[in-house]
């Protein structure tokens, strides 16, 4: 491969894994009337994509990134509404209905706010570069305890957990490695945020493929080591 497109490369290789990540994530909502993409993670993501496809097109046209990140503000409106329709389930049941909506519009919320917040503070690049890392840390993360508390599988996928490290996995190289859009060089603190994603992204694929091939068997499921 010529060096050179090596960018752009790993740009269309991060678009084409976290496009996977949605679809998979809307497909096994509807089918098991669940959302598959932790709450705090999705709403961070919706506010990201919907700031980030605005001012990217904005500041700079109709780019490849904007339009990955239009794409991808499409699907996370899809996994919302999974959220939104079957997600009351895991909310604390002695609470009446109507704080599974408000507390839900409230993460909405505040997940704007920080998202502004990082572009207000260090622009659009940079900040939108340092605030999706961070929450696709907190979406690794979560993703694991997503799979303790459910006791199980459903909602979740080998495609989505594959998909979601290696996705990650392409821009922590461009961003953390060769120095991307806004930055002068390699970022460190990309680098180092990027590497533990994989961390624990990579403990998620372990012990959701231990969980599915105890489902297959029909044993009890550990979803510990």
């Amino acid at each position: 491969m010529n060096l050179a497109a090596f960018p752009l490369f790993l740009v269309l290789l991060c678009g084409a894994c976290w496009t996977l990540v949605y679809l998979d994530g809307i497909r096994l909502g509807l089918r098991d009337r669940t959302y598959a993409i932790p709450f705090w993670a999705l709403a961070l993501n919706f506010a990201w994509e919907l700031l980030h496809s605005v001012l990217g097109y904005q500041q700079m046209g109709p780019v490849l990134q904007v339009w990955i990140n239009a794409v991808w503000f499409l699907f996370d409106c899809g996994i919302l509404y999974t959220y939104f329709r079957y997600g009351r389930q895991w909310f604390p049941q002695h609470l009446r209905p109507c704080w599974f909506m408000l507390w839900s519009l409230l993460g909405l919320g505040v997940a704007f706010v920080i998202q502004h917040a990082f572009i207000a503070e260090f622009g659009r690049s940079v900040g939108g570069a340092y605030g999706a890392f961070l929450q696709n840390l907190l979406m690794s993360m979560l993703f694991i305890g997503m799979l303790v508390e459910r006791g199980g599988s459903a909602g979740q996928s080998m495609t989505i957990a594959v998909s979601k490290w290696v996705g990650t996995l392409a821009p922590t190289i461009l961003f953390g490695v060769l120095g991307g859009e806004g930055f002068n060089g390699p970022n460190r603190f990309i680098l180092v945020i990027g590497l533990l994603c994989s961390l624990f992204d990579l403990i998620y694929i372990a012990i959701l493929a231990q969980t599915k091939a105890r489902e297959r068997r029909g044993e009890a499921v550990a979803v510990m080591f």
